[in-house]
């Protein structure tokens, strides 16, 4: 524990403020006033470097861009792979493991050692992985790259230790999955067919064992050739040569026939007594024309053949449909005797695999659900029952069901919470899900030890907001908000009114803000609108309050709803108060003359809200002289004052939510009154009216910024303004750059990483003058002046420009006088000054605790009256100085902005300390958050480095290039929350939570979920005396002596290069096979040593007789030609 002691003597002590090159800040236009009182401000920092260390916890949501599914039926756990290389490994609900592959490759295909607790991926860079899952977090224990050949197919057969790789030149390899090593065994395309064939059988499409007998291999190839390889004797049993091309194949269990599916739609079955032609050919989907022939139809891309014993075979297949049905959706057939049922499907199938009751091929498989792989969702259905339904699926992979457009983390939320959300949101559950339980129910998962109530909330394109159970690294959706039905639908007439402001999804939300303890929520459209909504267990019919707010430069323009008499009290630094206008009428009005009207009409009827979040009241700001408002950029809401500040780059706006009224309406240049510290120069509002760059004039004579242009670490963008103005969507300033650009949402893959620019003239905006734009609010208990010696409800408000302005506010305590006198707001003018856009602000006791803002306890406002306990508002204040005593010593305030970090003490306004965070990059998201019972600064940067710095010094504590910034997406959604979490998007489906806590880390092993699960394997079905006699295996096969080094020999190394794993040489021994193998493999291994040791024993005496030897018939050479002359040889 380190102790930091400031002695704070005026302005002229020598604080790290100094040297941040920084003026001093205590006054508005940065002059020094008179000191204030010296005295010692004693902090006990507990944080050090080693409480923190970046690490992912847990991935949610559906895998991005899936290419590959397996199953082990043993385990019950379920593998899908993906096309950069991820692979998400489920099991039954809290069993969800993502492994990543280094490369990056896409996976072509999975296969499970059913039972053994690994895997085997197959990656476009033509090498395979062995996975070890008998850990919490699997790694690579085995990796093997081809060099000169691609792989197209593998098959691993059950029980069995060798893998057959099918290649893209027609070649078939088989490697040993204990020591993954290439066998000298190699089945070549040339052998496999017939010498007089003339063409290339081309890639290997199948690579399967004969049920009937595993010593026989059968290999399809792309062409249409299919061969039946004997093993033992080295030759082909059967060739088959089919005009059509194959895309799979699939046995009957008993091993005498089997089906392949075919380019044109079509179904072949084939008999191994007569393979001279298939013995059926059906097209499931063609129809006989005219001419006797079956019409064209889309090819069959996968069948599965499937027996019963109580009823007739399932055959189950994707595709085969007919050309002519032009905007059909992808089907999966299922075949059951003579029914044959389509199931229409909302995405493109990728993969789908039939989960039996048996891991044996040669046994009556039993089929009960198909697990079906599309490329935005993942199904099951259950064969079991006639209507085949699907089940429900436990696992949150509806995060992306309309784009995630804001995310909100909070961690240690009011416990009560998480079960109301799930009574209301259970209400609206879909019906109709098949009643058996979930068929992927393999590993085991407990709830840690250390959990606490979390939620996830997540905004999204269409409008919608999702409430997120994310207690214990789990996800389950609780409760789900439509926010477009406060809204009237547009008609074709008035479409262009929000089409002007963003291309499509003019309810896409932009951010939330959320008070847990009262319960209120906040939504923020793109289409410049603001919805407040309040929680309630009962049902009501209530009618929705719309303001409309005008926020431009003239305070006069402020709209309240016309249906109310409420007055706009709102005083400036001249003691004006503008009054309200009336709200202009709604008609259809020509685009010239727009003006004083919103994006979207409110619904102005009383209408029916279902219990949950109801919506109050909605905010929305106007059109003005033909242009389209500017979008929101900041939201703060207070439940304990019942107020809500929104801010653009026009201005601010302040609502009071419970008069419904607007209190405050001002551009920012009004916010400063005489303090300004700039001399802004006006520009012609119609000059250079496409311009989308340029330098607003700025001039500060007192103070020195940075007016360098500073290029951004993320390739793209020309600066990180252009970067930030996409990120939030709208016109921002700075010192550094003024764009502008609007993000319009949208679903296709394309626009999720590309931002295009609006329609919008909004453009023009920032001609019309030098505005600022207001980049983060929050209403605290503080000081608004200097010689406040008592805290007041205020405003922070920080700016595009490195400046915060304090708006400090006269609320009424009572009850009463609160609902019916209006509120007095003051702006001071007291100005602090940063680099770069302000961020983030946080609060400090003197002793360095957390302070917290204060709220309102939940009350359901639709409930009964009982006149026993009438409904009073129950306040929690948490101001900074509990007592008279000490509430002169004030508190700590930390302002955070994208260049730096400065912590103030206030009411001095003095600046304590100064860390400037970067000078190359630039913050995206900064949150002061509680760790380890203490509290730090968490930033983002968007050269991707995360960085934790102590409070209240500002003392680096981990600084981790821990993320480069690719996309927008992971900009907009990163956030950090309490007890050393955050997430961030990283694909457009998918969640990543990770943890920059070094106890979490720690803790980490005992929250995730074990995949493997010690299982009997099942044991074979005794086939009987008279079917084994006729039917059954004439032989055992031992692939071993076929494939081991000693019969087939080594492979050529040039072929395959052998990459050893970061897994332990236990975990080889585990993936390798069962306990008793290994104990069995062990002991094989020590007497091979002691053999080993023994035979180099011998090997050594030999030497060492066979060298006294050699030293004997030497001497005697040397003795026989000593006295010898050299002419004498």
């Amino acid at each position: 524990m380190k102790k930091f002691r400031k002695v704070l003597d005026g302005l002229t002590t020598s604080s790290p403020a100094s040297a941040g090159g920084s003026p001093s800040c205590g006054s508005a236009a940065g002059t020094p006033t008179a000191a204030p009182t010296p005295r010692e401000l004693d902090v006990h920092e507990t944080l050090l470097s080693e409480h923190f260390h970046i690490c992912k916890t847990v991935r949610h949501g559906f895998p991005y861009q899936p290419t590959a599914l397996a199953f082990d039926p043993v385990q019950k756990i379920l593998a899908i792979g993906s096309r950069s290389g991820g692979v998400r490994i489920l099991g039954r609900p809290g069993v969800d493991c993502y492994c990543q592959h280094e490369s990056g490759a896409a996976v072509l295909q999975l296969q499970f050692l059913i039972n053994e607790g690994a895997l085997v991926s197959a990656c476009a860079d033509d090498t395979l992985h062995l996975w070890n899952l008998r850990q919490r977090r699997p790694a690579i224990l085995h990796s093997l790259k081809f060099n000169r050949e691609r792989i197209t197919f593998c098959h691993l057969p059950f029980q069995s230790k060798w893998l057959y790789v099918g290649t893209e030149r027609g070649n078939t390899h088989i490697v040993n999955v204990e020591s993954f090593v290439l066998s000298g065994y190699v089945i070549m395309w040339n052998k496999a067919i017939e010498l007089s064939t003339k063409t290339h059988p081309g890639p290997v499409v199948h690579l399967s064992d004969s049920p009937k007998d595993e010593g026989k291999l059968l290999i399809g190839f792309e062409s249409g050739t299919i061969v039946m390889w004997d093993l033992r004797s080295k030759r082909a049993d059967f060739r088959i040569y089919y005009d059509e091309a194959i895309h799979s194949v699939s046995w009957h269990h008993e091993g005498r026939q089997f089906m392949c599916s075919h380019s044109d739609g079509s179904l072949s079955m084939w008999n191994l007594r007569n393979t001279a032609k298939p013995f059926q050919v059906t097209f499931p989907h063609g129809k006989s024309q005219r001419d006797g022939r079956k019409e064209s139809c889309k090819p069959i891309l996968k069948v599965e053949y499937k027996t019963c014993r109580n009823s007739e075979p399932f055959v189950i297949f994707s595709g085969g449909l007919s050309y002519d049905k032009a905007g059909r959706r992808p089907t999966l057939t299922i075949m059951h005797g003579k029914a044959i049922t389509v199931l229409e499907m909302d995405h493109p199938i990728v993969e789908f695999t039939v989960l039996c009751e048996t891991p044996y091929l040669n046994e009556v498989q039993e089929p009960y659900a198909v697990v079906v792989l599309l490329e935005k969702d993942f199904i099951v259905v259950d064969l079991t029952q006639s209507n085949f339904p699907i089940f429900e699926n436990p696992y949150p992979m509806d995060v992306h069901e309309s784009p995630v457009t804001c995310t909100a983390y909070f961690a240690d939320c009011p416990p009560d919470i998480i079960p109301v959300l799930y009574s209301i949101g259970a209400k609206h559950k879909k019906t109709g899900y098949s009643h058996k339980e979930w068929p992927v129910s393999g590993g085991t998962w407990t709830i840690g030890s250390q959990t606490y109530p979390e939620i996830i909330i997540t905004g999204h394109a269409d409008g919608s907001i999702k409430f997120w159970d994310a207690t214990a690294i789990t996800l389950q959706m609780l409760y789900k908000l439509k926010t477009s039905k406060v809204f009237e639908k547009p008609k074709g007439g008035e479409v262009g009114r929000s089409a002007e402001l963003v291309e499509e999804d003019p309810y896409a939300v932009q951010m939330v803000s959320w008070c847990p303890q009262s319960r209120v929520f906040c939504v923020v459209g793109i289409s410049a609108h603001v919805i407040l909504y309040r929680f309630s267990k009962h049902d009501a019919n209530t009618s929705i309050t719309s303001l409309e707010v005008r926020l431009q430069c003239e305070m006069e323009d402020v709209i309240s709803p016309s249906d109310t008499e409420n007055t706009v009290c709102a005083t400036d630094p001249g003691g004006h108060s503008p009054q309200p206008q009336p709200s202009s009428p709604r008609s259809n009005t020509p685009d010239s003359v727009r003006d004083s009207i919103p994006c979207l009409r409110v619904k102005d009827r009383v209408i029916r809200m279902p219990p949950g979040y109801q919506a109050e009241l909605v905010v929305q700001l106007l059109w003005v002289d033909g242009e389209p408002p500017q979008q929101i950029t900041s939201l703060d809401l207070n439940s304990a004052y019942g107020l809500l500040a929104v801010g653009n780059c026009n201005g601010l706006a302040v609502v009071d939510y419970l008069q419904k009224t607007v209190i405050l309406c001002m551009s920012t240049v009004e916010l400063y009154g005489s303090a300004d510290p700039f001399q802004r120069l006006t520009r012609s509002p119609r000059k250079n009216r496409q311009s989308t760059s340029g330098l607003t004039e700025l001039s500060d004579n007192q103070v020195s910024l940075d007016l360098e242009r500073s290029k951004s670490p993320t390739s793209g963008y020309a600066s990180r303004r252009a970067m930030l103005q996409q990120l939030h969507g709208v016109t921002m300033y700075s010192h550094d750059e003024h764009h502008t650009t609007t993000y319009s949402w949208n679903e296709r893959e394309s626009r999720e990483n590309s931002f295009s620019r609006s329609r919008s003239s909004s453009v023009s905006s920032i001609d019309r003058d030098t505005k600022e734009a207001v980049t983060t609010l929050q209403f605290a208990e503080s000081y608004g002046r200097k010689l406040d010696t008592l805290p007041t409800p205020c405003l922070w408000v920080g700016t595009s420009l490195g400046l915060v302005l304090l708006v400090p506010m006269s609320i009424p305590m009572d009850e009463q006088e609160r609902m019916e006198e209006p509120i007095t707001v003051a702006p001071t003018g007291t100005v602090l000054m940063l680099k770069g856009s302000v961020l983030r602000f946080g609060f400090l006791d003197c002793s360095g605790g957390l302070i917290q803002s204060p709220y309102e306890l939940w009350r359901d406002l639709n409930a009964p009256e009982d006149p026993e306990r009438p409904r009073r508002r129950k306040l929690v204040n948490f101001s900074p100085c509990s007592s008279q005593e000490t509430a002169s010593d004030g508190h700590l305030a930390v302002v955070c902005s994208e260049r730096q970090a400065k912590v103030f003490l206030m009411p001095s306004q003095a600046c304590l300390y100064v860390h400037n965070i970067t000078e190359s990059s630039f913050v995206l998201r900064a949150d002061v958050v509680g760790v380890s019972n203490s509290v730090c600064l968490a930033c983002f940067c968007a050269n991707g480095h995360i960085m934790i710095l102590s409070l209240p010094s500002l003392r680096p504590l981990l600084d981790v290039n821990y993320l480069p910034l690719t996309d927008m997406r992971i900009a907009r959604t990163f956030c950090f929350t309490n007890g050393g979490q955050a997430l961030y998007l990283s694909s457009p489906t998918e969640i990543q939570r990770i943890t920059y806590s070094q106890e979490m880390c720690d803790n980490l092993q005992e929250m995730l979920g074990e995949l493997f699960t010690p299982t009997e394997t099942p044991e074979a079905q005794n086939r009987g005396f008279l079917k084994g006699f006729f039917g059954g295996n004439a032989q055992t096969f031992d692939r071993e002596e076929l494939f081991g080094e000693a019969a087939a020999g080594k492979a050529s190394r040039s072929l395959a290069q052998h990459i050893p794993g970061q897994g332990s040489v236990e975990g080889v021994r585990v993936a390798a096979g069962g306990v008793v193998g290994d104990l069995a493999r062990a002991r094989i291994a020590l007497d091979e040593r002691g053999q080993r040791l023994g035979e180099l024993e011998e090997r050594t005496a030999l030497m060492m007789s066979s060298a006294e030897t050699f030293s004997k018939h030497a001497h005697e050479l040397m003795l026989k030609c000593k006295d010898k002359k050299w002419y004498q040889f």
